[in-house]
C-alpha cells in the first residue's frame, strides 16, 4: 500500500513538473523590446512594411493623399523603429515646423518631471508658485485653481476672449474643475516650472527632457505664446518616449504612473481629454470654443486605446500602444484651417487603417 502510495506521488510531482516546464515554453520569447535611436545621431533603425504583413500596395494611396492634404512630413514607427518616413513639398528631415497645440504635451511631459523631482505638486493651487493675482478672478476664485486644472483644461477661466494670458484677461467663468473648456491658460504651467525650479523654463525642458532623448528644437515667442519648432525626427522621439510609458532606454524620464494619468481622462467633463493628450475610444467628448458634448470616439476609424497630441492645422502625433505604432504628420492645414481635429483625422487613419490591417 506504502508503493502504490509514493508512485502515486511520484507520478504527480512528474506531470506538475511537465506541465509547468510546457507552461514556461510558451512563454520563453518575451515581448520584442522598444527600440530607441542613439542620441546625437542620425542613425535610426527601420523595418519594412513587408516584415511586418501590411500591406504594401497601399502605401502610395496613403502618400498620395498626405501630399494631396498640404503634408510636410509624415513617419510611422513601430515599436521604435521606422516604417515608413516621407517628406513633401521640400521638407525635409532637416527642417524646422511648428508643434502649435501639440507641442501642449511637452508642457505635459515637463510638469511631471518638475513633480517627480519634488519641485512642485500638481495638487497645489497655481498661486503657491506664481502668487495672487495670476488672473482676473477674485482670490477666492483664483485659489480654487490648482496645477492639475490646468492639465485638465477645467480652470473654470473664459476660453472666449482670445490667446491673451495676461491677468486681466483670464477672468473667472465657473469654479474651477466644473467646467472644460480649451484655453491657452495652461501655458501657466510653464511659468510654474520656471519658478518652483529656480531656472527659465527653456533651461528646464532642455536639460530635463528635450537634451536627454536627443530632440533638437526651440520654444518660440508668437503673440505672447510659447510654441515649440522642430524636425520631424524630433516630434517622433518625443512620441515614442510617451509610447514609452516615460522611459528613454534604460532611464525613466517621465514617472510611468504620471504617463497613465495624463494619457487616461482627467476629469468627468470631457471624457475625451488627459493632461493636454486627447483620447480616443471614449464614449463622447468636447471640442474646442463650444460646451457641446458630442456622442461616440473622437476618431471613430482609429483605435480605441490610441491617445493623440493634436495641434492647429493639422499637426499630429498619434500614439497607439496597442499596435505599437507612432504616426507623426506635420504640414500645412489639410482642409481648413483648425485648432486641433478635423475631418481629416478620420480620413487619414480610414487611410493608414488599409496599411497596416
Amino acid at each position: 500500500m506504502k508503493s502504490i502510495y509514493l508512485l502515486f506521488i511520484f507520478l504527480s510531482l512528474f506531470l506538475c513538473l511537465s506541465c509547468s516546464s510546457n507552461d514556461d515554453s510558451t512563454n520563453t520569447t518575451p515581448d520584442e523590446s522598444i527600440y530607441f535611436p542613439p542620441i546625437n545621431s542620425d542613425i535610426w533603425e527601420t523595418t519594412s512594411i513587408s516584415e511586418l504583413n501590411w500591406n504594401e500596395d497601399q502605401l502610395q494611396p496613403l502618400l498620395d493623399f498626405l501630399e494631396e492634404k498640404n503634408s510636410k512630413s509624415f513617419m510611422i514607427l513601430h515599436n521604435g523603429k521606422i516604417v515608413e518616413e516621407h517628406y513633401f513639398n521640400n521638407h525635409t528631415n532637416s527642417t524646422s515646423w511648428y508643434w502649435a497645440s501639440a507641442g501642449k504635451t511637452l508642457t505635459t511631459a515637463t510638469t511631471g518631471i518638475a513633480e517627480d523631482n519634488g519641485l512642485l505638486n500638481i495638487e497645489n493651487k497655481v498661486s503657491d508658485y506664481l502668487g495672487t493675482g495670476w488672473t482676473n478672478a477674485s482670490l477666492e476664485k483664483e485659489n480654487l485653481i490648482t496645477c492639475k486644472h490646468l492639465l485638465s483644461m477645467t480652470s473654470g477661466l473664459d476660453d472666449t476672449l482670445g490667446d491673451d494670458v495676461s491677468p486681466s484677461n483670464l477672468q473667472y467663468v465657473a469654479d474651477a474643475g466644473s467646467r472644460w473648456a480649451y484655453h491657452n491658460v495652461y501655458v501657466k504651467l510653464q511659468d510654474v516650472v520656471a519658478a518652483s525650479s529656480n531656472t527659465t523654463w527653456d533651461d528646464y525642458f532642455n536639460t530635463n527632457l528635450r537634451d536627454k532623448i536627443g530632440m533638437t528644437g526651440n520654444w518660440v515667442d508668437l503673440l505672447g505664446l510659447s510654441v515649440y519648432f522642430s524636425d520631424t525626427r524630433s516630434m517622433a522621439r518625443f512620441g515614442l518616449l510617451t509610447y514609452a510609458n516615460g522611459k528613454w532606454e534604460d532611464e525613466q524620464i517621465v514617472s510611468e504612473n504620471y504617463i497613465s494619468a495624463a494619457t487616461n481622462t482627467s476629469q468627468d467633463v470631457n471624457l475625451a481629454y488627459g493632461y493636454l493628450w486627447w483620447l480616443n475610444g471614449k464614449s463622447s467628448y468636447h471640442l474646442p470654443q463650444t460646451q457641446i458634448e458630442f456622442p461616440g470616439t473622437l476618431i471613430p476609424d482609429a483605435p480605441n486605446d490610441m491617445f493623440a497630441a493634436l495641434g492647429k492645422n493639422d499637426q499630429k502625433i498619434y500614439v497607439v500602444p496597442s499596435q505599437k505604432l507612432v504616426i507623426i504628420r506635420m504640414g500645412q492645414s489639410a482642409d481648413d484651417d483648425n485648432f486641433a481635429l478635423s475631418d481629416f483625422d478620420n480620413e487619414l487613419w480610414i487611410k493608414i487603417n488599409a496599411l497596416i490591417d
